[in-house]
């Protein structure tokens, strides 16, 4: 039985989501000083197999987990190893604040790329806000005073990736189970990392392992929570809930790793919420 439609219960379920995802990438800025990429996916993703199995088990259906539509479903374990690789990459060597910037444009990129896979349509104010934002990642990066580096197209390029997830999700429909959506790419993710992983392993003491677990509980916790917010709410209700990140990043930056934010950062932060705000309403709409 579905539960109850609840705008106040969806938006509280999505913010509890997204504390959550950050969680997760403050813990990837503490490992990523000492660990490679590889390694901290390939641990957080063997921490996530078991969560993943117990869900799976508890879960009373006699559906199975084989998907029922692979070809997506690889499509999408390929962007989701993207996506984390690009993520633990940016988030390990960008300020917080400047991560979650370019990654907000994700709903520009959905906009985008639902116009050739789902044949959505780009109307005028639309079309403005995906300018506006691409223009509030200038503005947040500070070209003039700041120094653009790798970091900055990496995390760009997982913004790319995590839309091309999303509109998979969206293509998919509800043919897979969530455990199906969540097994599949955490063990792409598990297999790829761990044929890397010679290359830069470095020992783990156990307090870093418990971080990894940490996260790997923090991540599939988020994606429930994601789940049955959208369950509650529409999409134009739960989509804007992401921006709140910026708060947690604002606190862990100053208070952990000593970042602050600047004007230009906070300026470029607010057109793009305002602009992703724009896209999702019309988009809601126009479903």
């Amino acid at each position: 039985m579905s539960p109850a439609p609840s705008n106040l219960q969806g938006a509280a379920l999505s913010l509890a989501a997204f504390a959550m995802f950050a969680c997760v990438d403050m813990s990837i800025k503490f490992l990523g000083a000492g660990y490679s990429p590889f390694q901290i996916i390939f641990f957080v993703n063997m921490m996530a197999v078991p969560i993943a199995v117990v869900y799976a088990m508890a879960e009373r259906t006699e559906a199975g987990l084989r998907p029922r539509k692979p070809g997506l479903m690889a499509l999408r374990c390929a962007a989701v190893l993207l996506n984390a690789m690009a993520g633990t990459y940016a988030f390990s060597v960008l300020p917080l604040a400047q991560c979650y910037a370019i990654f907000f444009t994700m709903p520009i990129f959905i906009a985008l790329l639902s116009i050739p896979v789902m044949g959505e349509k780009i109307d005028l104010p639309r079309g403005l806000a995906i300018l506006a934002g691409l223009g509030g990642v200038v503005v947040a990066l500070d070209p003039g005073t700041a120094t653009l580096q790798w970091g900055h197209l990496v995390a760009l390029l997982g913004a790319m990736v995590g839309a091309a997830n999303y509109v998979i999700i969206r293509r998919t429909g509800d043919a897979e189970r969530p455990v199906v959506l969540q097994l599949y790419p955490i063990l792409t993710q598990l297999v790829v990392a761990g044929l890397l992983l010679p290359f830069s392993y470095v020992p783990m003491p156990g307090r870093d392992l418990v971080l990894t677990g940490f996260m790997a509980a923090a991540g599939f916790a988020g994606y429930l929570f994601v789940i049955a917010a959208l369950r509650r709410a529409p999409g134009i209700v739960v989509a804007p809930m992401q921006y709140s990140q910026i708060l947690w990043a604002a606190i862990f930056g100053a208070l952990l790793f000593g970042e602050a934010m600047t004007a230009p950062t906070i300026l470029g932060v607010v057109i793009i919420v305002a602009a992703g705000v724009v896209i999702v309403t019309r988009q809601d709409r126009a479903a």
